[in-house]
């Protein structure tokens, strides 16, 4: 079983990003994509923090839109 995680959220935090990552510990998926709104990220750091925390999670499908 697979799990797709959408945040559309205006304001993207990485306490946000964290609690998808530890999303995948309680669903404990095969496989996980997570799709962002590239907007709501404050800045490319912040961004490229949150692609960093979820991969350490095991996430590597992440995209932003």
């Amino acid at each position: 079983m697979g799990a797709l995680i959408i945040c559309l959220s205006d304001a993207i935090s990485l306490e946000v990003v964290e609690g998808i990552a530890k999303l995948k510990d309680e669903l404990n998926p095969e496989i996980m994509r997570v799709v962002f709104k590239d907007s709501g990220f404050k800045d490319d750091v912040v961004k490229t923090n949150a692609v960093q925390i979820l991969k350490q999670a095991g996430i590597v499908d992440v995209r932003s839109l």
